[in-house]
Protein backbone atom coordinates (compact mmCIF):
# COMPACT_ATOMS: atom_id res chain seq x y z
CA UNK A 1 0.00 0.00 0.00
CA UNK A 2 2.84 2.37 0.89
CA UNK A 3 4.60 1.61 -2.40
CA UNK A 4 1.36 2.04 -4.36
CA UNK A 5 0.95 5.58 -3.01
CA UNK A 6 4.55 6.40 -3.92
CA UNK A 7 4.43 5.10 -7.49
CA UNK A 8 1.02 6.67 -8.15
CA UNK A 9 2.32 10.04 -6.98
CA UNK A 10 5.34 10.08 -9.28
CA UNK A 11 3.39 8.71 -12.27
CA UNK A 12 4.35 10.73 -15.33
CA UNK A 13 7.16 12.50 -13.48
CA UNK A 14 10.25 13.10 -15.59
CA UNK A 15 13.86 12.75 -14.56
CA UNK A 16 13.44 9.38 -12.81
CA UNK A 17 15.02 6.07 -13.83
CA UNK A 18 12.85 4.32 -16.40
CA UNK A 19 12.62 1.14 -14.30
CA UNK A 20 10.68 3.00 -11.57
CA UNK A 21 7.76 3.67 -13.92
CA UNK A 22 5.13 1.49 -15.55
CA UNK A 23 6.32 -0.08 -18.78
CA UNK A 24 4.45 0.94 -21.92
CA UNK A 25 1.74 -1.48 -23.05
CA UNK A 26 3.86 -3.17 -25.73
CA UNK A 27 7.20 -2.71 -23.98
CA UNK A 28 8.77 -5.97 -22.82
CA UNK A 29 9.79 -4.77 -19.36
CA UNK A 30 8.88 -5.09 -15.70
CA UNK A 31 9.05 -1.74 -13.94
CA UNK A 32 8.74 -1.27 -10.20
CA UNK A 33 5.30 0.27 -10.71
CA UNK A 34 4.19 -2.87 -12.57
CA UNK A 35 4.79 -5.07 -9.51
CA UNK A 36 2.60 -3.20 -7.01
CA UNK A 37 -0.85 -4.19 -8.33
CA UNK A 38 -0.10 -7.95 -8.59
CA UNK A 39 1.35 -7.81 -5.06
CA UNK A 40 -1.97 -6.33 -3.96
CA UNK A 41 -3.84 -9.17 -5.71
CA UNK A 42 -1.51 -11.73 -4.12
CA UNK A 43 -2.13 -10.32 -0.62
CA UNK A 44 -5.87 -10.23 -1.23
CA UNK A 45 -5.82 -13.88 -2.27
CA UNK A 46 -3.86 -14.81 0.85
CA UNK A 47 -6.49 -13.18 3.06
CA UNK A 48 -9.42 -15.19 1.64
CA UNK A 49 -9.00 -18.53 3.49
CA UNK A 50 -8.32 -16.73 6.79
CA UNK A 51 -11.35 -14.43 6.39
CA UNK A 52 -13.77 -17.20 5.41
CA UNK A 53 -12.35 -19.48 8.10
CA UNK A 54 -13.06 -16.81 10.70
CA UNK A 55 -16.64 -16.56 9.45
CA UNK A 56 -17.09 -20.33 9.76
CA UNK A 57 -15.77 -20.25 13.32
CA UNK A 58 -18.15 -17.40 14.10
CA UNK A 59 -21.05 -19.56 12.98
CA UNK A 60 -22.04 -17.72 9.79
CA UNK A 61 -24.13 -19.86 7.47
CA UNK A 62 -23.15 -20.56 3.88
CA UNK A 63 -25.91 -18.22 2.70
CA UNK A 64 -24.66 -15.41 4.95
CA UNK A 65 -21.09 -15.86 3.71
CA UNK A 66 -22.28 -15.98 0.11
CA UNK A 67 -24.15 -12.72 0.64
CA UNK A 68 -21.00 -11.16 2.10
CA UNK A 69 -18.94 -12.28 -0.91
CA UNK A 70 -21.50 -10.83 -3.29
CA UNK A 71 -21.70 -7.52 -1.42
CA UNK A 72 -17.91 -7.18 -1.24
CA UNK A 73 -17.55 -7.90 -4.97
CA UNK A 74 -20.31 -5.44 -5.88
CA UNK A 75 -18.79 -2.79 -3.62
CA UNK A 76 -15.35 -3.06 -5.20
CA UNK A 77 -16.77 -3.01 -8.72
CA UNK A 78 -18.93 0.05 -7.95
CA UNK A 79 -15.97 1.90 -6.43
CA UNK A 80 -13.82 1.03 -9.43
CA UNK A 81 -16.49 2.31 -11.82
CA UNK A 82 -16.77 5.64 -9.99
CA UNK A 83 -13.00 6.07 -10.08
CA UNK A 84 -13.04 5.35 -13.83
CA UNK A 85 -15.89 7.77 -14.52
CA UNK A 86 -14.71 10.56 -12.23
CA UNK A 87 -14.31 13.32 -14.80
CA UNK A 88 -16.32 16.52 -14.56
CA UNK A 89 -19.18 17.80 -16.68
CA UNK A 90 -18.73 20.84 -18.90
CA UNK A 91 -20.65 23.70 -17.37
CA UNK A 92 -21.49 21.62 -14.32
CA UNK A 93 -19.64 19.70 -11.62
CA UNK A 94 -15.89 19.80 -12.02
CA UNK A 95 -13.82 16.63 -11.82
CA UNK A 96 -12.53 17.38 -8.29
CA UNK A 97 -16.03 18.24 -7.03
CA UNK A 98 -17.42 15.02 -8.50
CA UNK A 99 -14.60 13.08 -6.83
CA UNK A 100 -15.30 14.62 -3.44
CA UNK A 101 -19.00 13.80 -3.76
CA UNK A 102 -18.51 10.16 -4.65
CA UNK A 103 -15.88 9.76 -1.92
CA UNK A 104 -18.41 11.20 0.54
CA UNK A 105 -20.88 8.62 -0.75
CA UNK A 106 -18.34 5.84 -0.23
CA UNK A 107 -17.81 6.83 3.40
CA UNK A 108 -21.56 7.12 3.98
CA UNK A 109 -22.26 3.64 2.57
CA UNK A 110 -19.17 1.66 3.62
CA UNK A 111 -18.01 3.29 6.83
CA UNK A 112 -17.45 0.83 9.69
CA UNK A 113 -20.44 1.86 11.78
CA UNK A 114 -20.74 0.19 15.22
CA UNK A 115 -23.29 -2.60 14.80
CA UNK A 116 -25.01 -3.56 11.56
CA UNK A 117 -28.41 -2.44 12.84
CA UNK A 118 -27.18 0.92 14.07
CA UNK A 119 -30.04 3.29 13.07
CA UNK A 120 -27.87 6.29 12.30
CA UNK A 121 -25.54 4.04 10.34
CA UNK A 122 -28.42 2.63 8.29
CA UNK A 123 -29.70 6.14 7.60
CA UNK A 124 -26.26 7.22 6.41
CA UNK A 125 -25.97 4.15 4.20
CA UNK A 126 -29.30 4.84 2.51
CA UNK A 127 -28.37 8.49 2.03
CA UNK A 128 -25.03 7.45 0.57
CA UNK A 129 -26.66 5.04 -1.88
CA UNK A 130 -29.02 7.81 -2.99
CA UNK A 131 -26.09 10.20 -3.41
CA UNK A 132 -24.14 7.73 -5.56
CA UNK A 133 -27.24 6.91 -7.62
CA UNK A 134 -27.83 10.63 -8.08
CA UNK A 135 -24.27 11.11 -9.35
CA UNK A 136 -24.75 8.31 -11.90
CA UNK A 137 -28.02 9.90 -13.04
CA UNK A 138 -26.36 13.34 -13.21
CA UNK A 139 -23.59 12.10 -15.50
CA UNK A 140 -26.06 10.16 -17.64
CA UNK A 141 -28.35 13.18 -18.10
CA UNK A 142 -25.33 15.19 -19.24
CA UNK A 143 -24.46 12.66 -21.93
CA UNK A 144 -21.73 10.92 -19.95
CA UNK A 145 -23.19 7.54 -18.92
CA UNK A 146 -20.97 5.29 -16.84
CA UNK A 147 -18.75 2.90 -18.81
CA UNK A 148 -16.87 -0.06 -17.43
CA UNK A 149 -13.75 0.08 -19.66
CA UNK A 150 -11.08 -1.78 -17.72
CA UNK A 151 -13.14 -1.60 -14.45
CA UNK A 152 -10.59 0.46 -12.48
CA UNK A 153 -8.11 -1.00 -9.99
CA UNK A 154 -10.73 -1.70 -7.31
CA UNK A 155 -13.04 -3.28 -9.88
CA UNK A 156 -10.27 -5.59 -11.06
CA UNK A 157 -9.60 -6.59 -7.46
CA UNK A 158 -13.31 -7.33 -7.01
CA UNK A 159 -13.48 -9.54 -10.10
CA UNK A 160 -10.34 -11.42 -8.99
CA UNK A 161 -11.72 -11.83 -5.46
CA UNK A 162 -15.06 -13.35 -6.52
CA UNK A 163 -13.94 -16.73 -7.99
CA UNK A 164 -11.31 -17.19 -5.26
CA UNK A 165 -13.83 -16.57 -2.47
CA UNK A 166 -16.48 -18.77 -4.11
CA UNK A 167 -13.97 -21.61 -4.57
CA UNK A 168 -12.86 -21.33 -0.95
CA UNK A 169 -16.46 -21.31 0.24
CA UNK A 170 -17.57 -24.25 -1.95
CA UNK A 171 -14.56 -26.38 -1.00
CA UNK A 172 -14.83 -25.49 2.71
CA UNK A 173 -11.10 -24.87 2.67
CA UNK A 174 -10.19 -28.35 1.44
CA UNK A 175 -6.52 -28.33 0.43
CA UNK A 176 -6.79 -30.74 -2.50
CA UNK A 177 -9.82 -29.07 -4.03
CA UNK A 178 -8.31 -25.61 -3.74
CA UNK A 179 -5.03 -26.88 -5.19
CA UNK A 180 -7.03 -28.04 -8.19
CA UNK A 181 -8.72 -24.63 -8.41
CA UNK A 182 -5.33 -22.90 -8.30
CA UNK A 183 -3.94 -25.08 -11.12
CA UNK A 184 -7.11 -24.44 -13.14
CA UNK A 185 -6.66 -20.66 -12.85
CA UNK A 186 -3.05 -20.97 -14.06
CA UNK A 187 -4.27 -22.89 -17.11
CA UNK A 188 -7.06 -20.39 -17.78
CA UNK A 189 -4.68 -17.44 -17.56
CA UNK A 190 -2.57 -19.06 -20.29
CA UNK A 191 -5.34 -20.43 -22.51
CA UNK A 192 -8.24 -17.95 -22.21
CA UNK A 193 -6.99 -14.93 -20.23
CA UNK A 194 -9.65 -12.45 -21.37
CA UNK A 195 -12.81 -14.50 -20.82
CA UNK A 196 -13.43 -13.15 -17.31
CA UNK A 197 -14.13 -9.51 -16.40
CA UNK A 198 -10.68 -8.07 -15.88
CA UNK A 199 -8.66 -11.17 -16.73
CA UNK A 200 -8.07 -14.74 -15.61
CA UNK A 201 -4.46 -13.62 -15.18
CA UNK A 202 -5.54 -11.47 -12.22
CA UNK A 203 -7.52 -14.39 -10.80
CA UNK A 204 -4.48 -16.66 -11.14
CA UNK A 205 -2.33 -14.18 -9.19
CA UNK A 206 -4.93 -14.04 -6.40
CA UNK A 207 -5.38 -17.84 -6.45
CA UNK A 208 -1.61 -18.24 -6.01
CA UNK A 209 -1.86 -16.02 -2.95
CA UNK A 210 -4.69 -18.24 -1.71
CA UNK A 211 -2.60 -21.37 -2.31
CA UNK A 212 0.32 -19.76 -0.45
CA UNK A 213 -1.95 -19.17 2.55
CA UNK A 214 -2.95 -22.85 2.44
CA UNK A 215 0.72 -23.85 2.51
CA UNK A 216 1.24 -21.51 5.44
CA UNK A 217 -1.59 -23.22 7.34
CA UNK A 218 -0.58 -26.74 6.30
CA UNK A 219 3.05 -26.39 7.41
CA UNK A 220 2.48 -24.04 10.34
CA UNK A 221 4.30 -26.36 12.77
CA UNK A 222 6.97 -27.48 10.27
CA UNK A 223 9.13 -24.44 9.43
CA UNK A 224 11.62 -26.36 7.29
CA UNK A 225 8.88 -27.78 5.05
CA UNK A 226 7.22 -24.36 4.94
CA UNK A 227 10.41 -22.69 3.72
CA UNK A 228 10.95 -25.43 1.14
CA UNK A 229 7.37 -25.07 -0.08
CA UNK A 230 7.68 -21.29 -0.52
CA UNK A 231 11.07 -21.60 -2.23
CA UNK A 232 9.83 -24.34 -4.56
CA UNK A 233 6.73 -22.35 -5.48
CA UNK A 234 8.78 -19.20 -6.15
CA UNK A 235 11.18 -21.18 -8.34
CA UNK A 236 8.27 -22.78 -10.22
CA UNK A 237 6.76 -19.36 -10.94
CA UNK A 238 10.11 -18.02 -12.14
CA UNK A 239 10.60 -21.00 -14.48
CA UNK A 240 7.06 -20.59 -15.80
CA UNK A 241 7.89 -16.94 -16.44
CA UNK A 242 10.96 -17.91 -18.47
CA UNK A 243 8.93 -20.47 -20.43
CA UNK A 244 6.00 -18.15 -21.12
CA UNK A 245 8.40 -15.38 -22.19
CA UNK A 246 8.91 -17.37 -25.38
CA UNK A 247 5.29 -16.63 -26.27
CA UNK A 248 4.30 -13.39 -24.49
CA UNK A 249 6.09 -10.20 -23.52
CA UNK A 250 6.10 -8.89 -19.94
CA UNK A 251 3.18 -6.45 -19.86
CA UNK A 252 0.99 -5.35 -16.97
CA UNK A 253 -1.43 -3.53 -19.27
CA UNK A 254 -1.95 -6.65 -21.38
CA UNK A 255 -2.02 -8.87 -18.26
CA UNK A 256 0.27 -11.40 -19.90
CA UNK A 257 1.06 -14.70 -18.16
CA UNK A 258 4.77 -13.78 -18.29
CA UNK A 259 4.10 -10.64 -16.24
CA UNK A 260 2.03 -12.66 -13.76
CA UNK A 261 4.59 -15.45 -13.27
CA UNK A 262 7.58 -13.15 -12.77
CA UNK A 263 5.61 -10.96 -10.35
CA UNK A 264 4.46 -14.02 -8.41
CA UNK A 265 8.03 -15.27 -8.08
CA UNK A 266 9.00 -11.90 -6.62
CA UNK A 267 5.93 -11.78 -4.33
CA UNK A 268 6.68 -15.24 -2.96
CA UNK A 269 10.30 -14.35 -2.20
CA UNK A 270 9.30 -11.10 -0.51
CA UNK A 271 6.52 -12.79 1.47
CA UNK A 272 8.89 -15.54 2.62
CA UNK A 273 11.37 -12.93 3.86
CA UNK A 274 8.73 -10.80 5.58
CA UNK A 275 7.06 -13.83 7.14
CA UNK A 276 10.38 -14.98 8.57
CA UNK A 277 11.17 -11.49 9.85
CA UNK A 278 7.77 -10.55 11.31
CA UNK A 279 5.87 -13.75 12.12
CA UNK A 280 8.72 -16.12 12.95
CA UNK A 281 11.26 -13.79 14.55
CA UNK A 282 8.74 -11.27 15.81
CA UNK A 283 10.42 -8.15 14.39
CA UNK A 284 7.43 -5.90 13.75
CA UNK A 285 8.32 -2.54 15.29
CA UNK A 286 9.79 -1.33 11.97
CA UNK A 287 6.30 -1.49 10.43
CA UNK A 288 4.44 0.57 13.04
CA UNK A 289 4.84 3.82 11.15
CA UNK A 290 2.97 2.44 8.14
CA UNK A 291 0.60 0.11 10.03
CA UNK A 292 -2.56 2.16 9.22
CA UNK A 293 -2.00 1.27 5.57
CA UNK A 294 -2.64 -2.37 6.54
CA UNK A 295 -5.40 -1.93 9.11
CA UNK A 296 -7.40 0.53 6.97
CA UNK A 297 -6.20 -0.37 3.49
CA UNK A 298 -9.24 0.77 1.50
CA UNK A 299 -9.37 4.11 3.32
CA UNK A 300 -5.66 4.56 2.67
CA UNK A 301 -6.06 3.69 -1.01
CA UNK A 302 -8.72 6.37 -1.53
CA UNK A 303 -7.03 9.04 0.57
CA UNK A 304 -4.77 10.34 -2.27
CA UNK A 305 -7.88 10.90 -4.42
CA UNK A 306 -9.31 13.01 -1.61
CA UNK A 307 -6.04 14.93 -1.29
CA UNK A 308 -5.73 15.59 -5.03
CA UNK A 309 -9.37 16.72 -5.32
CA UNK A 310 -9.04 19.22 -2.46
CA UNK A 311 -5.69 20.41 -3.82
CA UNK A 312 -7.21 21.07 -7.26
CA UNK A 313 -10.29 22.81 -5.88
CA UNK A 314 -8.10 25.15 -3.85
CA UNK A 315 -5.81 25.78 -6.82
CA UNK A 316 -2.74 24.58 -4.94
CA UNK A 317 0.32 23.20 -6.72
CA UNK A 318 3.58 21.60 -5.72
CA UNK A 319 6.68 23.72 -6.32
CA UNK A 320 8.18 22.94 -9.72
CA UNK A 321 11.35 21.67 -8.03
CA UNK A 322 9.34 18.80 -6.48
CA UNK A 323 8.03 17.59 -9.82
CA UNK A 324 11.23 16.27 -11.33
CA UNK A 325 13.97 13.79 -10.56
CA UNK A 326 15.22 12.95 -7.07
CA UNK A 327 13.36 15.81 -5.29
CA UNK A 328 10.14 14.56 -6.87
CA UNK A 329 10.83 11.00 -5.76
CA UNK A 330 11.56 12.15 -2.20
CA UNK A 331 8.37 14.21 -2.24
CA UNK A 332 6.40 11.10 -3.29
CA UNK A 333 7.87 9.13 -0.37
CA UNK A 334 7.07 11.90 2.13
CA UNK A 335 3.60 12.20 0.59
CA UNK A 336 3.00 8.48 1.24
CA UNK A 337 3.80 8.95 4.93
CA UNK A 338 1.46 11.97 5.06
CA UNK A 339 -1.36 9.96 3.47
CA UNK A 340 -0.88 7.13 5.96
CA UNK A 341 -0.91 9.70 8.78
CA UNK A 342 -4.20 11.10 7.48
CA UNK A 343 -5.57 7.56 7.35
CA UNK A 344 -4.67 7.12 11.02
CA UNK A 345 -6.42 10.44 11.79
CA UNK A 346 -9.55 9.30 9.95
CA UNK A 347 -9.50 6.08 11.98
CA UNK A 348 -9.49 8.08 15.21
CA UNK A 349 -12.46 10.04 13.89
CA UNK A 350 -14.26 6.69 13.27
CA UNK A 351 -14.04 7.12 9.51
CA UNK A 352 -12.85 3.79 8.18
CA UNK A 353 -14.10 1.97 5.10
CA UNK A 354 -14.87 -1.70 5.62
CA UNK A 355 -16.41 -4.07 3.07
Amino acid sequence: MFTMIVVNDFAGMEGLPHWLHHAATNEDMLGLSDVVFPAFLFCMGMSVPFALGARRQRGDSTLQTLGHIGWRTLSLVVMGLFAMNGGGVEGGLSGPAFTLLYLAGFFMVWNAYPGFRNKSGMTMRIAGILLLAGLVAYKTLHGMPFRHGWWGILGLIGWAYLPCALACLASKGDFRLLTGFWILTLLLCVLVPGTWPGSWTHVAISATGLFTALLLQRYDAEPRKRRMAFASLALAMFLLGLLSHRFWIISKNLATPTWAFFCLALCLVLFGLLHGLADVRGYTRWARLIAPAATATLTCYLMPSLWYAVQQLLGLHWPAALSYGLPGLLKAIVFAFVIIGLTALFNRLHLKLKL
